[in-house]
């Protein structure tokens, strides 16, 4: 029997063209000359209808297109790798598109987290059934659970280990509840509470990858290097809906310690994705981020009628649980509000303690400071040259500002995801160092839903991100305004923020600062300097505008 193939060229220097062949003769071509559109897609009428198929036929197209261009050895050997195991899942599916006989099984996908049609396929005596979702294109199999009605996602040969649907793997809570809206932000246990029981302890799927994501995201975006390949099964080891909610809860991809691409991966994400925040994708994404980080948790601090509250700390706290600083600054300001605190990443913000242990950083002052990070920068540069800044804190406490900020970005984004999940139409986002961090991509992320619940207010004390950017984003998510409480006083920032982020300045040192024109009219910069004279001393001394 011959073989599927799947070829990818590059025509006139910039036109990208993949064909697809399957074994019986149907074809498929792909073709763009623009690297942030997805291809114009003619042929078999069996072959276009396939999602995955499509989406997996251009990101080998994509990768191999990259595996010349990118600098580095490393680099295109990565692609290179990338390039093979798309195509590697298109050639599959293609082969099974041969095979359809007409039988139909209507079951949720645990690819694409849909009720659909699954296509049966004729596979041969010594192999598992395969079938082919009616929506996302995926090759799927009925759940190993007895009793399961659900599909799971299906590797590629013979198989010899059952094969579990998403909620039997626990990659999801639910199927049924993944779309349903909460009456209140502190109904969000309940929503990740799983309604099956675990019976697969292996959440790796080796051999297969991407079908599933790649429906799920623009192939454009999929495609990208570092979007791409935090979704790809060879950085993850992961398929399917499994890549799906580890890539995005990674946000870029990378071991898990070492975070990913932060706050600007995991916007463009949810920018690309659009109105993914309170659904079935964005469910994998919180729950693969709960089991991640055990100590999340949001807590009810107090009950009312007015727009909900939201608040978030960073490191630095007096204690892990009620309302620790936050009461008198919080009620003043908003008195009838209901009130929630967000706790994360108790392990990253532990270790972080600032390089050394919690008190000796509160009380640290800045010449002390600045020596340390003198100190550190010139050990680093005597290691690894002009890289040293970069990585000053990893000669100090294993990097743990890197490993924390970047926890800080996940939680945000969970955070965003469950509150467009609620039937409040309003928030305000009040945050401290970290904690202000993560309240931006909070923000920013449900910027990117059309129709989600709104920010009205966002107060930032001592944020913990960079001063200079396009702030345009977050500004137009708030209809009232983003305050920043910055001063020029914050040990913290001014030292050890600029040694870890290569001698970049935190808006919650200087204020924000718009990289061209004038900066957002809804971005207040509030000078604090007088009153805050360390990274702690926000809470007793900032009146909230």
């Amino acid at each position: 029997m011959s073989k599927s193939q799947v070829v990818a060229r590059l025509l006139d220097g910039d036109v990208l063209v993949c064909t697809v062949t399957s074994p019986n003769g149907q074809s498929l071509t792909l073709t763009n000359n623009d690297d942030d559109l997805a291809p114009v897609v003619e042929g078999s009428e069996v072959l276009a209808s396939n999602g995955a198929l499509i989406d997996n036929a251009w990101a080998h197209a994509r990768f191999t297109k990259m595996k010349v261009q990118l600098p580095s050895e490393e680099e295109q050997k990565a692609a290179s790798k990338r390039a093979e195991a798309h195509r590697d899942v298109a050639e599959w599916i293609a082969e099974l598109t041969d095979d359809l006989t007409g039988e139909v099984e209507h079951a949720w996908c645990s690819d694409c987290f849909t009720l659909a049609e699954h296509a049966k396929t004729d596979r041969p005596f010594n192999q598992v059934p395969a079938y082919l979702c009616g929506n996302c294109g995926s090759p799927t199999l009925p759940c190993a659970g007895p009793t399961c009605d659900n599909m799971a996602s299906r590797g590629r040969g013979p198989l010899t280990m059952p094969r579990f649907c998403a909620e039997h793997r626990h990659e999801i809570p639910g199927f049924e509840k993944i779309d349903r809206k909460m009456a209140s932000l502190g109904d969000y246990a309940e929503f990740l509470d799983y309604d099956k029981v675990k019976l697969s302890r292996v959440t790796k799927i080796v051999g297969f990858s991407l079908a599933g994501v790649a429906l799920a995201i623009p192939a454009s975006l999929l495609a990208a290097p570092a979007i791409g390949g935090a979704l790809g099964v060879l950085i993850t080891g992961y398929s399917g809906a499994a890549a799906t909610a580890s890539g995005l809860a990674f946000l870029g991809g990378g071991a898990i310690a070492a975070g990913g691409l932060g706050m600007a991966g995991g916007t463009a994400v949810l920018t690309a994705l659009g109105g993914a925040l309170g659904g079935a994708l964005s469910a994998s994404v919180a729950n693969a981020y709960v089991q991640e980080d055990k100590s999340f948790h949001i807590e009810m601090l107090q009950g009312g009628t007015g727009t909900p509250v939201i608040v978030c700390n960073g490191f630095l706290s007096e204690t892990g649980k009620g309302w620790g600083e936050w009461r008198d600054i919080v009620t003043a300001r908003y008195p009838g509000s209901p009130v929630y605190r967000v706790h994360w990443g108790a392990r990253e913000l532990k270790h972080l303690g600032l390089l050394g242990g919690v008190g000796a950083a509160k009380v640290m002052g800045g010449a002390a400071l600045q020596q340390a990070a003198a100190k550190a920068a010139r050990l680093a540069a005597k290691k690894i040259g002009p890289l040293g800044p970069l990585l000053a804190a990893a000669d100090i406490a294993k990097n743990p500002w890197h490993v924390a900020k970047n926890r800080a970005d996940k939680t945000g984004v969970v955070l965003a995801d469950l509150l467009a999940r609620t039937e409040t139409s309003s928030f305000i986002l009040v945050g401290h160092s970290l904690g202000a961090r993560a309240m931006v991509v909070a923000a920013q992320a449900l910027g990117t839903k059309p129709g989600g619940p709104r920010v009205e207010a966002v107060h930032l004390l001592g944020v913990a991100i960079g001063a200079k950017g396009e702030w345009s984003g977050l500004a137009d998510a708030v209809d009232g305004a983003v305050f920043n409480y910055h001063s020029a006083e914050d040990g913290i920032l001014k030292y050890v923020y600029a040694v870890a982020q290569a001698g970049k300045t935190a808006a919650g040192l200087v204020g924000f600062k718009a990289k061209t024109g004038p900066l957002p009219e809804r971005l207040q910069n509030i000078d604090v300097s007088d009153a805050v004279d360390n990274h702690h001393g926000y809470h007793e001394n900032v009146v909230l505008r």
